[in-house]
């Protein structure tokens, strides 16, 4: 390929192609490589993908997609040689030796025959590995360009990848050596909370109470397919009593963490914190923890669901909260981002003058085992870029572990956004009583209220070691 200048590319027409000429080019598979593959091309066969469950060593371990070979012959010959306007015909393709993840293959290919009549040109393939093997090899067919074509050099798109299922089981991995948690299921009335408690035990997390009525549970469990053999039940004949009772249940220690069913949010913790044997003395907040596809560890959010305009006071206790559940994520010294509008303190934003109250309250032992910085505009918190351009010296910038939100408004529409527009997987969990509350959404799906069942079990046991 003629490089024209450093910022253009050409392709070779037909006429300027000759017998004997070639080109090759040089990559190495990387597993990332293997899950593009899949993803793009849906083939998941186990022999390429290494699940984790015993599946993929049929042919003893995880090998590449033959015909990702084979698109590297399409890449050379669409990019470079003959290049822009190649139009392929055909394309044989024998395979050799099996390319594994951290090969380096060398693929040239060589112009064997030309067809002026139709434009067409042969070339033969190779495919060599590191060792000096024969990967693949074989003949392509295709329609050369008749006329020049000069092009800015852009770059590869990129594709981000995003597994739910691989960041899931690398939750559920923390709970593994726990025992299953006592949990007070309240009300679960619907398909979704039912499902939830019965998936939370066959997943060792809980041991589920469910509370509710009797007979409205057995036909929600019926009409899904449910078994509840094996799981206590306790009959209670409203949403009211069955959060009462939970309340009470946890009180007497006969649970150590309840779970919200198809029930209002307010109706469960308010029975809760009628209860005195509940309260610690600590402002009850709420936490999200996300997984979130561009970001490359989990984000805990607070507090998006109960505190609607916390105070200063309120908003140490919810920034305390967070950093306790994110220590007992194995966050040792989790890195908070106090977010506002502005990275600069303001007196007409409230939210910066609380940010900079809090800095100093952590300065002063009054938050402890965190690292603070605010305020800080949502770019700042999540990108180190974004902070250095802005020139903010940050420790926490670009490496924020919680996000503390201004307020409820704000703090619900960033889950939501991350949620609904990013792709993140989330789990919710209340924090400042004697017990954890799961806290899921009616439009949580099965992954969601597992997750949000794992994350009170770790932090129940963390409450009784």
């Amino acid at each position: 390929m003629n490089n024209v200048a450093s910022d253009l590319v050409e392709n070779l027409t037909f006429d300027e192609l000759q017998i004997g000429q070639g080109a090759r080019l040089v990559r190495t598979l990387s597993a990332q490589d293997i899950a593009a593959f899949a993803a793009v091309s849906g083939d998941s066969n186990p022999a390429h993908l290494d699940s984790g469950d015993g599946t993929a060593p049929l042919m003893h371990e995880v090998v590449g997609h033959g015909m990702w070979s084979g698109a590297l012959v399409s890449a050379l010959l669409g990019t470079q040689f003959p290049g822009a306007g190649t139009r392929y015909l055909d394309q044989s393709l024998h395979f050799i030796v099996p390319v594994r993840v951290g090969d380096t293959l060398t693929v040239s290919v060589t112009v064997t025959a030309k067809d002026a009549a139709r434009g067409a040109v042969e070339l033969a393939c190779e495919l060599i590995n590191q060792k000096g093997e024969r990967v693949a090899s074989g003949i392509a067919r295709v329609l050369a360009p008749t006329q020049k074509i000069r092009l800015p050099r852009s770059s590869r798109p990129e594709i981000h990848l995003f597994d739910p299922q691989a960041r899931f089981n690398a939750l559920l991995a923390l709970g593994r050596a726990l025992p299953a948690v006592r949990c007070a299921v309240v009300h679960p009335c619907d398909e979704a909370s039912l499902t939830g408690a019965v998936d939370a035990a066959r997943l060792g997390l809980l041991e589920p109470v469910l509370i509710g009525p009797e007979a409205r549970l057995r036909a929600v469990a019926e009409a899904c397919g449910l078994d509840l053999g094996g799981l206590d039940l306790i009959a209670m004949p409203h949403s009211h009593a069955a959060a009462e009772h939970a309340a009470e249940l946890a009180a007497s220690g006969a649970v150590a963490s309840l779970m919200k069913g198809s029930l209002h949010t307010d109706e469960l913790v308010r029975a809760v914190l009628a209860r005195k044997e509940l309260r610690t003395g600590r402002r009850v907040s709420h936490v999200f923890r996300f997984d979130v596809p561009l970001y490359s560890k989990p984000l805990l959010i607070t507090d998006a669901a109960l505190n609607i305009r916390p105070t200063l006071d309120e908003k140490r206790d919810i920034v305390q909260n967070a950093i306790d559940f994110a220590r007992i994520l194995g966050v040792d010294r989790p890195h908070v981002a106090l977010l506002s509008a502005v990275e600069t303190v303001n007196a007409n934003i409230p939210s910066t003058l609380d940010a900079a109250a809090l800095c100093k309250m952590a300065d002063r032992g009054q938050i402890s085992g965190g690292v603070l910085d605010g305020p800080l505009a949502f770019d700042n918190a999540i990108s180190a870029e974004a902070a250095r351009i802005k020139g903010i010296a940050s420790p926490v910038a670009g490496q924020a572990d919680i996000l503390a939100v201004p307020d409820l408004e704000s703090g619900n529409m960033l889950a939501k956004q991350l949620e609904y527009l990013a792709g993140a997987t989330g789990a919710g969990i209340v924090l400042g009583a004697r017990v954890p509350i799961a806290l899921t959404s009616r439009a949580d799906g099965p992954m969601a209220r597992a997750s949000s069942a794992l994350l009170v079990q770790l932090v129940a046991q963390a409450a009784a070691r």
